[in-house]
């Protein structure tokens, strides 16, 4: 059964910095693409970055420049290195995995930007 764990969220003060990582099993993750996302309070879930299987990556224009998505298929992990954080970059993050039309989806890490 496949699992995404993720962690590293916490407080950080706005400007500041944190590295989330996805822990995934029980799937073939060299051969999904990954996924995060994230969804603040009242709001809906939104598309944060991705990365495929051969390394392309893409980020939501919000946080372009910001935040870097990368994987390690040695460490079945996939990380996001979030910089020059804001207070509105507040959310419960997740992690997903995508093949085809199936999706696995982490139970998240809660994001505080606050000063």
């Amino acid at each position: 059964q496949a699992q995404l764990v993720e962690s590293g969220g916490g407080l950080v003060q706005p400007g500041g910095s944190l590295r989330l990582s996805c822990v995934v099993s029980g799937l073939r993750f060299s051969s999904y693409t990954m996924f995060w996302y994230r969804q603040a309070p009242g709001q809906q879930r939104e598309m944060v970055a991705f990365i495929t299987t051969g390394g392309t990556t893409h980020a939501a224009d919000s946080v372009k420049g910001r935040f870097t998505i990368a994987r390690d298929n040695a460490k079945n992990t996939v990380y996001l290195e979030m910089n020059s954080l804001k207070p509105e970059d507040t959310a419960v993050y997740y992690c997903k995995a995508t093949l085809v039309r199936t999706d696995y989806w982490g139970k998240g890490t809660l994001v505080t930007v606050s000063s």
